[in-house]
């Protein structure tokens, strides 16, 4: 087969643009939260803050908290951040006991894609 200067122009530009452009295809992963991962806090917290690695819908999104008991804890509507399209806020309308508690959060990303996951902390 024989090359043309047309045709390894074309192959050449093709080559460049597919490794070189941005992942159009990203999620939402979780990159940061409040109490963190892991963590033994002393005092209970006020909120859940989850950060993101990219926007999100918050009208799609949403956190589930389940508790010692393994009984679901009442929770305030989840938002996003006004100051941060990757933050989902979720105030907690009672506090929390001592115990070990699990985070189960699922989120639309800006471009539309789905992801979920989850994480427990504890409270002395």
């Amino acid at each position: 087969m024989k090359f043309t200067a047309p045709r390894t122009l074309c192959t050449t530009l093709f080559l460049i643009g597919a490794f070189s452009a941005s992942p159009v295809w990203a999620h939402a992963h979780l990159q940061q939260q409040t109490p963190a991962a892991n963590a033994e806090v002393s005092a209970a917290p006020q909120a859940l803050t989850l950060t993101f690695s990219e926007g999100i819908e918050a009208n799609f999104s949403g956190v589930t908290l389940t508790g010692p008991d393994q009984q679901p804890v009442a929770t305030g509507k989840a938002a996003r951040s006004e100051s941060d399209k990757t933050q989902l806020v979720v105030p907690l309308t009672q506090p929390l006991t001592s115990g070990l508690y699990t985070v189960k959060w699922h989120v639309v990303s800006v471009d539309g894609h789905k992801t979920k996951g989850q994480y427990q902390f504890s409270v002395k």
